[in-house]
């Protein structure tokens, strides 16, 4: 698997159809040298490397209907709608405990995509070289515009990485990994609408001129992004898996069912893909 990465999208809650994934390689022991995420994908990632079967389910689709985890009480309580010390401290360290000895003593790379509010720049840290503040680097990457607080990391205002970079598979080539399976949480075809609310941003965040333009060019960004994709597919550079059904979750969905719906897609699609996979690999 020299020269191999994976790399995961973001998209709020519809990351439960990467954790579906994820559990299936976990299931078979699959387990990529080079990881790459953004905000739900870099959530995602973390229990993937630690090796912890069940837990993204747990964390994501077990506290979904907790008040801590997501309401607008944590909007007024700590200005992000997503309960983010809740998520990113009680749930690690007490409640769903995360296997930190696991995460740091294995060899697989995990990069973490975040934005810089100031110069709009995407912004990349490695496991290895942030110790003890790889959790505090994904709470940076998953902290979305208006309804989250940013991160302050490193002299940089860090948010949500799915703005700079919303599939950083061109981090993952500069990076040496000269094939890549991809893992997307929209159907094929789907393509993003431009961001209208340009206005809002600008009076929202007047300090943050590089957040508000990555906001306005993130639909061309992505948009690109997926033509580079389907381009490397059909090249045979890239193996993507992606939603084979059309599911209707929101970033900041709440039903389980549909979350559950969703999870299980995820799996089914991995488990449906298995075979070709190997094929790619050799």
């Amino acid at each position: 698997m020299n020269s191999l990465g994976l790399v995961l999208e973001g998209g709020g809650m519809r990351g439960v159809y990467t954790a579906g994934v994820l559990e299936y390689f976990m299931e078979n022991d699959w387990y990529v040298p080079y990881v790459i995420g953004v905000s739900a994908g870099a959530c995602n990632a973390a229990s993937y490397l630690s090796r912890q079967p069940g837990r993204n389910k747990q964390v994501t689709i077990g506290f979904v209907t907790d008040k801590r985890y997501i309401s607008y009480r944590n909007l007024m309580r700590e200005r992000s709608i997503f309960g983010m010390n809740f998520i990113f401290n009680e749930i690690p360290q007490n409640l769903v405990p995360f296997d930190f000895e696991t995460f740091y003593g294995r060899g697989n790379e995990l990069v973490i995509g975040t934005t810089d509010a100031i110069s709009g720049e995407a912004v990349f840290y490695r496991k290895n070289e942030a110790l003890d503040m790889t959790l505090s680097l994904i709470r940076a990457s998953s902290s979305l515009p208006f309804v989250s607080q940013p991160v302050q990391h490193d002299n940089r205002t860090l948010f949500d990485g799915g703005i700079s970079a919303p599939i950083p598979i061109h981090q993952s080539i500069r990076d040496g990994n000269e094939r890549n399976i991809i893992i997307l949480t929209r159907p094929r075809g789907y393509r993003k609408k431009p961001f209208k609310q340009q206005w809002f941003a600008q009076r929202f965040y007047p300090g943050y001129p590089g957040l508000v333009r990555a906001l306005v060019e993130r639909s061309l960004v992505y948009n690109r992004t997926l033509e580079d994709i389907e381009r490397m597919e059909d090249e045979g550079k890239v193996l993507v898996i992606r939603p084979s059904a059309q599911v209707k979750v929101g970033r900041m969905e709440k039903d389980s069912s549909k979350l559950e719906a969703l999870h299980d897609l995820g799996y089914k699609d991995a488990s449906q893909t298995a075979g070709r996979l190997r094929e790619w690999l050799a």
